[in-house]
């Protein structure tokens, strides 16, 4: 999305035809859990449109495409300095075909850990800056690089926050006293011999005080065995319960009242496997 709007031609208020809720490049079908019809990209980002997303993915360069990610940080070590890090993968976008184009915009077909994933969500917090990854305190303030426009990283963050109010994916995802802005993802697991299909992975990355981010987390459950496995519904309770007190404990101000987390009767589960 974020690179959809830096790149190329679309704003959060920009209409996507996302129906019949499914779409088909070549050999291979992207589905949508639900058909949405036309959606803005704030409500493709908000209601995890797969078909949204890919539209977007494949109005671009593939060569736009690739810099995104790997100014992002995917495919190249952290330099955390833990030992055995693992780089995740990028390929090359020469081997791209369309369809892994379209998929890898919603992040099928790359492979990266959860702290590259967490340290690309600084680029929302930080005004389109990503910052570097530490195990250790530091004395100077951390310097980074631009990823995206200031505008772009804004219009983002206010659409992560869409996320986590009604409507969005991760309602679970919401902390008393605090907006937050985040993204679930669920996706099948990779074995041996390609996705599994019985075996998924559950995630949600996200921010707070959304109005001014202190902390970024992320959580990713590996084949969570309680039936359920989407992210906003395995992952986002864990963020919420964590995040509650880490923002206690540093005294973090408040940006919302106390009363402000929304649970609707008919809370909305993502469907959005990939």
């Amino acid at each position: 999305g974020a690179a959809a709007m830096e790149f190329g031609d679309y704003t959060p208020e920009t209409k996507i035809q996302t129906a019949p809720g499914y779409m088909v490049i070549g050999p291979a079908v992207i589905h949508d859990a639900h058909p949405h019809g036309v959606l803005t990209v704030s409500e493709v980002i908000q209601k995890s449109s797969n078909v949204g997303s890919a539209k977007m993915a494949l109005s671009l360069r593939k060569e736009a495409m690739w810099n995104t990610f790997h100014q992002l940080g995917f495919g190249t070590p952290t330099h955390v300095g833990f030992p055995g890090e693992a780089s995740g993968r990028l390929r090359n976008y020469k081997t791209w075909r369309p369809i892994e184009q379209a998929t890898m915009s919603y992040g099928h077909g790359i492979s990266l850990t959860l702290l590259q994933l967490a340290r690309a969500y600084t680029v929302f917090a930080n005004e389109g800056e990503l910052k570097p990854v530490s195990l250790l305190k530091t004395n100077e303030a951390p310097v980074g690089h631009q990823v995206f426009s200031a505008k772009v990283a804004n219009d983002m963050k206010d659409m992560l926050e869409l996320v986590v109010r009604p409507g969005g994916t991760a309602l679970r995802a919401q902390v008393a006293g605090y907006r937050v802005a985040g993204k679930t993802g669920t996706a099948h697991k990779l074995g041996p011999a390609g996705y599994e299909k019985d075996k998924y992975v559950g995630s949600f990355v996200g921010m707070a005080p959304a109005s001014n981010p202190r902390l970024i987390m992320a959580v990713m459950i590996d084949e969570p065995t309680t039936g359920e496995y989407y992210g906003g519904t395995v992952a986002a309770p864990v963020f919420s319960a964590v995040m509650a007190d880490a923002l206690r404990m540093l005294a973090v101000p408040q940006d919302a009242p106390n009363d402000n987390v929304v649970i609707p009767a008919d809370v909305v589960d993502e469907k959005e496997v990939v």
